[in-house]
């Protein structure tokens, strides 16, 4: 796997500033999915290698974040919350206004790639209720 060099750059002085090298898992994914657009098989492999951690422990990681995708998005990925704050402060019928607003459903992206939809179950700001994220 070729990462830019700008990512080289940043992934060695992450691995600078932090004490152990598990402590860099999610800004190295973070930067890898800005630079190829989601983390594919072989992104997982590179960094699970680079860190001496598995590829369970790297997908374990990713599974948690929201943000983090294994799969193409479109260029705004907009994530609509559900769970129990924001559903009942109209997070449903939000996420159904967006629905029918753009076309597509759960994890859809529009054809013109630039839009994917995502219900998901916390973005953690549920005193802001029903919450958004893009």
């Amino acid at each position: 796997m070729k990462f830019s060099d700008e990512f080289e750059t940043r992934f060695t002085m992450m691995a600078r500033h932090y004490p152990t090298k598990r402590s860099v898992l999610v800004p190295a994914l973070l930067y890898a999915q800005d630079e190829i657009g989601y983390l594919s098989d072989e992104v997982i492999q590179e960094i699970a290698r680079r860190l001496e951690l598995t590829e369970l422990d790297v997908r374990n990681v990713i599974s948690y974040y929201s943000m983090l995708t294994t799969k193409p998005r479109g260029k705004y990925n907009v994530q609509v919350c559900t769970n129990i704050a924001c559903m009942l402060r109209g997070g449903e019928e939000l996420f159904a206004h967006c629905r029918k607003k753009l076309g597509i459903g759960h994890k859809q992206t529009t054809q013109d790639g630039r839009f994917t939809l995502e219900e998901v179950e916390c973005i953690g700001a549920c005193s802001w209720a029903p919450a958004v994220q893009v």
